[in-house]
């Protein structure tokens, strides 16, 4: 098992940036992938960022240019740094880990940290 736990989010103007961090309970190397995604109101949940245990990465295309994940390996944590937000980006980001067991795929979530930008 893993637990996350996401922290960053706040009210920021647009085009302003924000750091977003996930704090897993065990080492990131041994998780297969972490990732953010996000849902807005009245929205599906979807994929923002990812990053797999062998650090390739995938964006979002509206986040493109101005979205990086990254991990600090030390403080077993990945970040999200927002930059050029706009208030499309608002929504609730959500960290999820996923863990590949013999019994099949297992997806993790943190509680969601709200991120909200006024225009």
């Amino acid at each position: 098992q893993v637990h996350v736990v996401e922290s960053g989010g706040g009210l920021v103007q647009a085009g302003g940036s924000l750091r977003l961090s996930c704090a897993a309970s065990r080492s990131i190397f041994s998780i297969n992938a972490m990732g953010w995604y996000r849902q807005a109101p009245g929205k599906q949940r979807e994929l923002v960022a990812r990053i797999t245990g062998g650090g390739s990465t995938n964006y979002a295309d509206s986040v493109k240019g101005r979205f990086t994940i990254s991990r600090d390996k030390a403080k077993n944590t990945v970040y999200l740094q927002m930059n050029s937000l706009s208030p499309e980006d608002t929504a609730v980001y959500y960290c999820n880990a996923v863990l590949f067991t013999v019994g099949g795929t297992t997806n993790y979530w943190g509680q969601g940290t709200q991120v909200t930008v006024s225009s």
